[in-house]
């Protein structure tokens, strides 16, 4: 009988709920500077926002492929 470890699974789908939550969170905060600021020093906010929105945003989809693969390995696994 082999002795099988969810521990990391779990903490990766947590980790990805939270990604879940923030990604999101933070691109909409983008959105509402671009339209607080418009002149030139403070729509750098915007532009430094979007960027990490966008990356936490395929960052959470590429975690939550790797998430599901070590599910299903855990779960198919002999």
């Amino acid at each position: 009988m082999t002795n099988k470890s969810y521990e990391k699974p779990i903490r990766r789908l947590l980790f990805l709920i939270t990604l879940l939550i923030i990604s999101p969170v933070v691109l909409t905060l983008a959105f509402k500077a671009q339209k607080i600021y418009t002149d030139f020093p403070k729509v750098i906010i915007f532009y430094v926002l979007i960027t990490i929105g966008i990356s936490l945003i395929l960052f959470t989809v590429l975690w939550g492929f790797k998430t599901f693969q070590s599910f299903l390995k855990i779960l198919f696994s002999e």
